[in-house]
């Protein structure tokens, strides 16, 4: 029986693990596809702009 108990830990992670893949699988894309990728695209313009605040001297 120290086989089972052994082989047991493994299956379960890998059980885990699959069940992740199969979530972030279906989470890609779909109908928040477009409000994900307009927030990313604001949050880079948003750093973007920063970023050339701070590298225009100051007169």
């Amino acid at each position: 029986m120290e086989y089972v108990s052994a082989l047991v830990p493994p299956f379960v992670m890998a059980a885990f693990f699959i069940a992740l893949i199969v979530v972030i699988v279906k989470t890609q894309g779909g109908s928040n596809k477009a409000k994900e990728d307009a927030a990313v695209d604001a949050v880079l313009a948003r750093a973007e702009s920063a970023r050339q605040a701070t590298d225009t001297p100051a007169p």
